[in-house]
């Protein structure tokens, strides 16, 4: 397999997971990253730990769905995180009726 093709491989693989996430999406109350990885789930918790001096965070997630195109099954039951790291969740906004963009309407 040639440098290009590779390339191109992992091109179409992160343009399908881009394809996946935006049908998914919709279906989860948080965004969740860390320093390797991004994260899709409905329950979080993340616990700061301070051990001899060190602080480090406990991030545990129940029911998440992975944005890592090397895994072959994406959905996850249960995600435990330990990172001395930043960690970013965003809640996401739901709206309770999502109207037709304006290229749609048409």
């Amino acid at each position: 397999m040639s440098a290009e093709d590779l390339e191109n491989y992992e091109t179409e693989m992160e343009l399908q997971l881009y394809r996946e996430y935006k049908d998914i999406a919709a279906q989860f109350s948080y965004v969740v990253e860390t320093e390797r990885r991004f994260y899709l789930t409905n329950e979080v918790d993340l616990v700061p730990r301070n051990v001899d001096g060190e602080i480090y965070f406990e991030l545990t997630m129940r029911d998440a769905w992975v944005w890592d195109m090397y895994r072959p099954a994406r959905f996850v039951k249960t995600v435990r995180v330990v990172t001395f790291k930043d960690v970013n969740i965003e809640e996401l906004d739901k709206p309770e009726l999502e109207l037709p963009r304006d290229d749609e309407a048409r």
